[in-house]
């Protein structure tokens, strides 16, 4: 290992201690440590570096730790991305999705990856081209500090994605959870039209329009009651928020299908949310295209992970009391004997 780019929720007491312990483990292996996404300080209120410049800025790091809850993660991916770096997160939040290890185990996982023994989980993320590159008005990140922390800059466009094609231009970013698509005027609705590879599927008035990744599932688009999708899935779920059509079903695709949204010419201004941080802003008549991004996010594994089990933990789940009165569920059904022949292909186990 030759680097460690740290990325630390500074307004929790228990992160900042455990990125010190990181700096101490990796002075005694003489492995660099650069703490990353910590604003710049810029004039014009645009506080935080692009990923690239993160990533070059810290000498493109093996690893990204990241000390905080999910949202921190979200913050180390991005950088991971531009570094192609893998992420171990260390929870000191409410139970996250992301997070893997606790502050206490922070050490062993570290040791884990230096000598080659934690598991690697591979995550589908999402990319995008859009009919223009995003812009942010004058003023907008200046608003967004409060409460909100520093402002993302627009994603920069990708050198690799050229936009005179008629494919739209290549953004320089990648989602983990979800790309947002919501009105920005509290009085007006946002008109958007939904492509599936290419093809109308349905033309939406609504407060917003999710398109999150299979990991993405359990969040905005939970809340809005879209359904839960395994994180091994490579698969996208569209969530209407609030939308006024009897049709307000979310829609699971494939993730070799290409989802584009499409701003309709009566609707306002809509504002664009990667993975919960406002990155642009999109006029009548420009559109995004969202499809599954080559680049797969490798999260740090101390063991397997039980994600129904986490689902379970997170959304405290609890049985009907009907169906529980006799206490009739074990709390798991695994028989000792071998696997029949024909169900061999199936997985049991993490």
């Amino acid at each position: 290992m030759r680097g460690i780019g740290l990325v630390v929720h500074h307004g929790r007491s228990a992160a900042v201690a455990a990125a010190a312990d990181v700096r101490t483990w990796a002075e005694s292996r003489d492995v660099a440590v650069t703490e990353l996404d910590v604003g710049t300080g810029h004039p014009d209120g645009v506080d935080r570096l692009h990923a690239a410049e993160e990533a070059a800025r810290a000498g493109h790091p093996d690893l990204i730790v990241t000390l905080g809850g999910d949202g921190t993660f979200l913050r180390g991916v991005r950088i991971a991305a531009a570094a192609d770096a893998a992420v171990l997160g260390a929870n000191v939040g409410r139970v996250g999705f992301l997070t893997e290890v606790t502050t206490d185990e922070l050490v062993e996982a570290l040791d884990a990856v230096q000598d080659g023994t934690a598991l690697t989980e591979e995550r589908m993320t999402l990319a995008l081209r859009a009919s223009r590159p995003l812009t942010l008005p004058e003023g907008v990140p200046g608003l967004l500090k409060y409460g909100r922390g520093p402002a993302l800059p627009p994603p920069l466009p990708h050198p690799g994605r050229p936009g005179d094609d008629g494919w739209g231009v290549g953004l320089d970013v990648i989602a983990v959870n979800d790309v947002v698509f919501e009105k920005l005027a509290r009085d007006r609705q946002a008109g958007l039209a939904l492509y599936f590879r290419g093809r109308l599927f349905a033309s939406y008035s609504a407060d917003a329009l999710i398109v999150a990744s299979s990991t993405g599932s359990t969040a905005y688009s939970f809340a809005a009651g879209g359904p839960i999708l395994s994180p091994r899935l490579d698969a996208m779920v569209v969530t209407p928020v609030a939308p006024h059509m009897v049709f307000d079903r979310s829609i699971v695709v494939a993730g070799d299908e290409p989802v584009a949204v499409r701003v309709l010419d009566h609707s306002g201004q809509v504002a664009v949310s990667v993975d919960g941080q406002l990155r642009g802003l999109l006029d009548p008549g420009n559109w995004i295209a969202v499809y599954s991004s080559p680049w797969r996010a490798r999260l740090v594994r101390l063991r397997p992970v039980d994600f129904y089990g986490r689902v379970r933990q997170r959304f405290s789940l609890s049985d009907a009391p009907a169906a529980a009165a006799d206490g009739s569920a074990p709390p798991e059904y695994r028989p000792d004997t071998p696997v029949p022949e024909e169900l061999t292909q199936l997985k049991f186990t993490d």
